[in-house]
């Protein structure tokens, strides 16, 4: 690196590209710098690349010569979740950093070969998982090291929305449903609450009579068994009114975060800690710019990213092990896992101002809420 910023192109322009990843460059200017876009849409590259002052613009057809362009030096992969192992390794192996947005892959296989390829070729790999920065729920984790709810034990967790139809999250070749979109939120959550991984799972699912439905499931409930009797549960589902929100049941107290996942509203939590009260509100911030200044940060300093790759591995092995519990009406033991990198806690924390609302061009939420 020549310069104290790692420049970026934007792999994919949708809905999540459009509204939170090309404005957050704005608040991570310290060391991380927009300079390509890549996509299939000559309209979304025309006027996207006005809008930020991008002059270097590929096509997806042109994504090996943009790797070789020497225009940029990561690349943030916003794509459907079926290309991202496809363009990650591409990337890794021309030597270009790749920081890949949730779901890092849709089978465990993919994810290994992600991690292998940025191994062997010497460039860092990060899982976009926003939360791992974001104060309400790091301010969670902190509260459990201290002991305010005792031993925490029970995990419970409700995320839902209406997917609007025809969207490309109703369509299972490109790794549509709602475990893949939404459920890794809960899954990723219980994981950071007990800062362990599961070593046990029952799953069942519903699909309705929705025609958006016809490839993936609706509805997905899961519980899981975690060391020291630890349970942790949760419902994920695309026909629903949308809520967000987890419960931590301790041996002396609970916590409450709701809204949990969001990234365009506040979050907060409601701590009871015996008979005594706390509640903590963080306004709408910023949830993307953190991650690129900290992947910026361990590409300049040499760092291991937390989230690594291997954060993005646990939580789509767990998904297939979700998949084979709903297949077959049984449990199922998950193998030992112990990802090298730490999961997260408080020190990660990086605060940025709220994202200014910006206009979309060509593409739509992906929720009918």
């Amino acid at each position: 690196m020549k310069s104290s910023r790692v420049r970026y192109a934007v792999v994919g322009l949708g809905h999540i590209a459009q509204v939170a990843v090309l404005p957050a460059f704005e608040h991570a200017t310290e060391n991380s710098e927009l300079t390509a876009l890549i996509s299939s849409d000559p309209e979304k590259l025309h006027e996207l690349s006005e809008r930020y002052g991008v002059k270097n613009c590929f096509s997806y057809e042109e994504y090996e010569t943009a790797l070789r362009s020497n225009t940029f030096d990561a690349v943030y992969i916003a794509l459907p979740n079926d290309m991202h192992k496809k363009y990650a390794i591409a990337a890794a192996n021309a030597g270009i950093h790749v920081l890949c947005e949730k779901p890092m892959a849709t089978l465990k296989d993919d994810c290994k070969q992600m991690i292998a390829a940025a191994k062997s070729n010497n460039v860092k790999l990060m899982v976009a998982y926003r939360l791992h920065f974001e104060r309400t729920n790091m301010k969670t984790v902190e509260a459990l090291e201290l002991g305010k709810i005792g031993i925490p034990k029970l995990f419970n967790s409700s995320f839902t929305l209406q997917v609007r139809e025809e969207n490309i999250r109703t369509q299972r070749e490109h790794g549509g449903g709602p475990l893949y979109d939404i459920g890794i939120y809960c899954i990723n959550a219980a994981r950071y609450v007990f800062q362990e991984e599961p070593i046990e799972l029952m799953a069942l699912a519903t699909n309705g009579t929705d025609f958006r439905f016809e490839e993936i499931d609706e509805s997905v409930a899961v519980i899981m068994k975690f060391p020291n009797d630890r349970i942790a549960s949760f419902v994920c589902s695309f026909g629903c009114q949308q809520v967000s929100h987890y419960e931590v049941v301790g041996t002396k107290g609970s916590i409450r975060v709701d809204p949990a996942y969001e990234y365009a509203d506040e979050t907060g939590f409601e701590l009871k800690e015996g008979k005594r009260e706390h509640s903590l509100v963080t306004g709408k911030r910023d949830q993307f710019a953190p991650e690129l200044i900290h992947f910026s940060g361990c590409v300049l300093c040499g760092d291991e990213p937390r989230p690594s790759g291997f954060e993005g591995l646990a939580d789509i092995r767990i998904i297939e092990a979700i998949q084979v519990s709903i297949a077959t009406g049984e449990a199922v033991a998950l193998a030992p896992f112990n990802p090298p990198t730490s999961k997260p806690t408080s020190e990660l924390i990086i605060e940025k101002p709220e994202v200014k609302k910006t206009e979309l061009v060509k593409v739509q939420s992906g929720s009918k809420d």
